[in-house]
């Protein structure tokens, strides 16, 4: 499993579609595309994970890396069954700090844990989007 690392390699997988949604998270899934231009974003074909918790949702410093720590730790088992494309897990909602009054609590851990094995269970069952190459994905423009 590769990681994205570019903000342009997260800019295409979350321009492709939304393939699952939990209440606290959403997956972005796009296909591979390795013959489209003399560099491509994806270097090989593997799967390739990135991991999007923004500030707005999650404060505190710890509680987002701990967040990113689980999306990586449960997408990289081997049951996890995510196909060979660019995915993004982004989180969509905060968790309640009344609920999970410590930053980084095995509670929290294990909501999250549990959450994103359901997120991959419904993304295992979404079919792969086909690679589109970016010529035939535009419109010819109009004057």
């Amino acid at each position: 499993m590769q990681r994205l690392k570019t903000r342009a390699q997260f800019q295409a997988v979350l321009a492709g579609a939304t393939v699952a949604r939990t209440a606290h998270f959403a997956l972005h899934r796009c296909a591979l595309d390795l013959s489209s231009s003399a560099q491509p974003l994806f270097a090989s074909d593997d799967v390739w994970l990135g991991a999007m918790v923004p500030k707005r949702w999650a404060r505190r410093a710890v509680t987002r890396n701990a967040i990113k720590r689980q999306i990586y730790t449960v997408s990289a088992a081997p049951d996890a069954g995510l196909p060979r494309a660019a995915h993004v897990v982004r989180l969509r909602a905060g968790f309640d700090r009344k609920e999970f009054v410590s930053a980084s609590s095995d509670k929290l851990k294990a909501a999250v844990r549990a959450e994103l094995q359901q997120l991959l269970a419904r993304a295992a069952r979404a079919p792969v989007p086909p690679a589109v190459p970016p010529s035939a994905s535009s419109s010819p423009s109009s004057s």
